[in-house]
């Protein structure tokens, strides 16, 4: 981490920090008022993200329901040791990290909501962070091609700022069967996250 002064605040962003087991207590030993922003997604739309990432780097060439499920002779069953659905139990992740911080100190963003509304996600953010809101609509464009926005550089002659060639992927096509069958699978997990974080981010 960068050496921070009093009039500035750092902002180090790692993914996997969320849902590695002892990461909540490293954190709270190093900074227990740091505040975290946690950006959350349907965790089916996530696990079928991560599985279009993973392939289009040669790390598998199974099709997603083989990844997904196994069989125990007589039923197909959901793989939860697979990390691309084990992260999507963000509940569970979350109890780890409530055992040192309070739901105060995190702001959970909806990434559906981020790609839709990124300036009405952004100024919470700015607000949770007790920061001034200078960063408007005039700082977002959607690019059509990728489906996300895209954020201008304050200075007009610099390139703006998209998600990378990894991002934005067309996904693969999922059987409606298996869709429900993790939809059922997580109904459970994200109904509870909604309870602790009195938030319904209405992933049906």
């Amino acid at each position: 981490m960068p050496l921070t002064s009093g009039s500035q605040i750092t902002i180090e962003k790692t993914p996997s920090y969320f849902v590695t087991r002892d990461v909540p207590k490293r954190v709270y030993q190093m900074d227990k008022k740091m505040k975290l922003i946690i950006v959350v997604r349907d965790p089916i739309t996530r696990a079928i993200s991560d599985y279009t990432q993973a392939r289009s780097k040669g790390r598998s060439n199974r099709d997603f329901h083989e990844m997904a499920f196994y069989s125990n002779g007589t039923h197909r069953l959901l793989d939860t040791s697979w990390g691309a659905l084990r992260i999507g139990l963000y509940s569970q992740h979350l109890d780890k990290w409530l055992k040192y911080f309070p739901l105060e100190q995190m702001l959970f963003v909806s990434g559906e909501e981020l790609i839709h509304n990124p300036v009405g996600q952004m100024d919470k953010v700015q607000e949770f962070l007790g920061l001034t809101k200078l960063v408007g609509p005039q700082h977002f464009f959607f690019d059509s091609k990728k489906g996300f926005p895209c954020l201008k550089r304050p200075d007009a002659q610099m390139r703006p700022r998209c998600l990378g060639k990894s991002k934005g992927r067309q996904h693969p096509h999922i059987a409606p069967d298996v869709i429900a069958q993790l939809r059922d699978f997580y109904k459970k997990f994200n109904q509870r996250l909604y309870s602790i974080v009195g938030k319904d981010f209405h992933w049906m």
